[in-house]
């Protein structure tokens, strides 16, 4: 069975957020025990799995992604990923929709005319909150807003500036006590940036201690920074450690998520599913 690693959000190899992808034939997938076994083995943010609906009206492809300890709801960079192999196996041509039936319903991909990707997502619903007593013991620093997700399930955090992010000093036990499994930090660009905005994004309640580059999550920053900054095609910048980039446009209750991918590894498992 192939195995590919991509590279989503990525401006070049190497840097994005890696994502295991495993394209199954139709039929049934394998025990989901089996797909969080191989999930763990790759050890990467997500590892997803889809297979072909031939029957499906609504939906071409179904598609679950996997933490190395848990199937979670809804994940932006390993869509991105899958959409990419489907494009380079001349399933998805340039100018082509494919549908993805999820947790979290039916998400769309195009593959654009200049050989990137647009996601189509469910807009977060964002809901002020006082910021919880632990955050600054999690982080290190005072957030000055907070913001309820809704449905995405995800804590976002507004810290002072990008210097005060990029100097996070996160205390995992702590992240992860805090009223979420995923907890988003942003902050307004340096003047000087060519992004609007920056975040990060940690997750160990979920086993990912610092997510590289979390497309779900802006669904989330979009209409935060969309709204703050009266413009509703923006890009925001993950300051990871690899660090990458994703194109927002706000359309309403959908969010358009943009960005390049590349391929890294294309190996065969030795074992079955």
């Amino acid at each position: 069975m192939r195995i590919r690693t991509v590279d989503a959000f990525a401006e070049r190899p190497f840097t994005g957020n890696p994502a295991a992808v495993v394209l199954l034939d139709a039929g049934p997938y394998p025990d989901d025990s089996r797909l969080q076994a191989l999930a763990a083995e790759m050890n990467l943010s997500e590892t997803a799995f889809t297979r072909p609906l031939p029957d499906d009206g609504e939906a071409d492809w179904e598609l679950r992604w996997f933490t190395p300890t848990t199937e979670v709801p809804l994940c932006g960079h390993a869509t991105l990923a899958t959409a990419h192999l489907l494009a380079a196996d001349g399933l998805l041509p340039k100018g082509g929709t494919v549908r993805f039936r999820t947790l979290s319903g039916v998400l769309l991909a195009t593959h654009e005319p200049d050989a990137t990707l647009t996601l189509d997502f469910p807009t977060a619903r964002l809901t002020p909150i006082p910021v919880p007593e632990d955050a600054s013991a999690a982080f290190g620093t005072d957030a000055v807003a907070a913001w309820d997700t809704g449905s995405l399930g995800m804590l976002l955090l507004e810290v002072a500036d990008e210097r005060t992010l990029r100097g996070l000093a996160p205390d995992p036990a702590a992240a992860a006590a805090l009223p979420s499994g995923v907890v988003i930090v942003t902050a307004p660009a340096d003047g000087d940036a060519e992004h609007d905005y920056a975040s990060r994004v940690f997750a160990p309640a979920v086993g990912v201690a610092e997510d590289p580059v979390t497309g779900s999550a802006h669904t989330a920053l979009a209409p935060l920074w969309s709204e703050r900054l009266s413009r509703d095609d923006l890009t925001g910048m993950q300051l990871s450690r690899r660090t990458g980039l994703v194109r927002t446009r706000l359309r309403g209750e959908r969010t358009l998520l943009g960005g390049s991918a590349f391929t890294v590894l294309d190996a065969h498992l030795q074992v079955e599913l």
